[in-house]
């Protein structure tokens, strides 16, 4: 069990990342990270290099917790559903296997049918604060969007997708932040909710198929008709709750640390009402400068070589894909949010590889469209001057202001 002054490292670490990144990307071989129990991958041609080798450094072991979840929270999820490999968490055929009905759901086609009911929830949000002149962003609209639009494209009820989400924001707290064993209960309780949900939805499309990603994945990963076996059910609430998180989780951190640094430095935010052409710009730069998902573990399955740094097999590393976008030896000024910057996607901030984020359209299309909306709606966007410093959310998974204050 970690210790508080542990926890209190932990905190620190993850609420501002880069200093320790800077640190590592200047040491010799790789660091290692006593508050993640693993080897820090700092640098952009390091962080290539693991997410390229993909046999010698496994996907299996992606998502340790950070905190393991008390004895009596484990009684509580062992009467969920999950706790199978994912798209994040295999490798090979497994990987490809799970991969395969994402890209077809996620595909430009779906994409570009899906962006109209996008637009038009993204209006109805602003709508409800547009009038009041001023807003706390993250609750009225990031937490929002995202989590109505993976809902629509996985097919579940718009009454579900409050519960599906909260439910996304529990599975994350009780893996990844330290909680109270009774707060750990509770969250524990809430993620079996969630996979009861889920499983009652998989049931319903093994039954009657619709055009829904949902009925892709019950159709891709049990083929067939007949009845789901437990096994099967286990594996398609393991697979669905993490589309879900994964797709609402990381859009909300985006729109927030986007419209944070736009605002923050407000002659970018001026940039882009003269000239909304630069949204695209904007976009890529703000996945560059703060990276939704930090990084991911990755677990070595023999004795590798990286930066020098022998490591046996078996051992943990942390590549940072947030650390691999403050590359000086790639971006010329990392540390400076510009739009202005060459556009490129050659950033590593939806991953490289085999495990390249196959959601990322997904998450551009939102938060571009959130850009042009604002940028229309309320050009005179400013951060509060009258509320709380802006405070990042202490995780790696979805970085992010826990509250954004704007006003107009």
């Amino acid at each position: 069990m970690a210790t508080k002054e542990e926890h209190t490292r932990l905190d620190k670490l993850q609420r501002d990342p880069y200093p320790l990144y800077a640190r590592a990307r200047r040491a010799e071989g790789l660091t290692f990270v006593p508050e993640l129990n693993a080897w820090l991958v700092a640098r952009d041609a390091d962080v290539r290099e693991v997410l390229r080798r993909a046999d010698e450094f496994s996907s299996v072991r992606a998502l340790l917790p950070d905190v393991m979840p008390s004895p009596a929270a484990l009684e509580v999820l062992a009467k969920g559903y999950g706790k199978r490999p994912t798209v994040v968490s295999s490798d090979g055929p497994a990987h490809q296997r799970h991969r395969a009905p994402l890209n077809r759901g996620l595909s430009a086609a779906r994409i570009a049918a899906l962006t109209p009911y996008a637009a038009e929830r993204a209006e109805a949000l602003i709508d409800g604060f547009a009038p009041d002149g001023r807003v706390e962003l993250m609750g009225a609209y990031a937490r929002q969007l995202p989590g109505q639009v993976i809902g629509r494209l996985l097919g579940l009820d718009p009454a579900d997708v409050p519960a599906a989400v909260y439910g996304g924001y529990r599975a994350e707290e009780l893996l990844f932040r330290p909680l109270d064993p009774d707060e750990h209960v509770r969250a524990a309780e809430d993620v079996v909710a969630l996979h009861k949900l889920l499983d009652a939805y998989i049931r319903d499309r093994r039954a009657t198929p619709r055009d829904d990603l949902c009925s892709g994945l019950v159709t891709a990963l049990a083929p067939g008709s007949d009845e789901l076996t437990l096994d099967q059910r286990h594996e398609l609430v393991s697979s669905l709750q993490n589309l879900l998180i994964a797709g609402h989780l990381t859009t909300t951190a985006l729109i927030g640390t986007t419209l944070l640094h736009l605002l923050r430095d407000r002659s970018q935010w001026e940039l882009i009402c003269a000239d909304p052409e630069l949204i695209p710009a904007a976009v890529e730069e703000a996945a560059r400068y703060d990276t939704a998902v930090q990084g991911f573990r990755r677990t070595t399955t023999q004795p590798v070589t990286i930066a020098g740094t022998k490591l046996p097999a078996g051992a943990t590393v942390f590549v940072a894909y947030g650390s691999a976008n403050r590359d000086e030896s790639r971006y010329d000024r990392p540390d400076v949010f510009d739009i202005m910057r060459p556009v490129s996607r050659q950033h590593v901030a939806f991953g490289h590889g085999a495990h390249g984020c196959p959601g990322s359209q997904l998450a551009r299309e939102q938060l571009s469209l959130t850009l042009r909306l604002l940028v229309r709606r309320l050009p005179g966007l400013r951060l509060d001057e009258d509320a709380l410093p802006v405070v990042m959310r202490p995780t790696l998974i979805h970085r992010s202001p826990e509250a954004l204050h704007l006003a107009w």
